[in-house]
């Protein structure tokens, strides 16, 4: 497989995972506290699927290279 045929695909991959999170918005275990006109909003579950796309797409790029 080329170099070409992977970017094409991880920019679909990239593409369908933004449309998801688009209609989803934030992910269930997302932590938000809002207090008056101060809002605090930790993203982990958005961090933990953020990085296992990473390194799934960075293990097949050294997979394929």
């Amino acid at each position: 497989m080329n170099i070409g045929k992977m970017f094409i695909i991880v920019g679909i991959i990239f593409l369908v995972i933004g449309l998801i999170w688009t209609i989803i918005g934030k992910l269930p275990g997302d932590i938000s506290f809002k207090k008056g006109n101060v809002t605090f909003y930790f993203p982990i579950m958005t961090s933990i699927v953020v990085s296992i796309i990473i390194s799934l797409v960075l293990f097949l790029l050294g997979r394929f290279r």
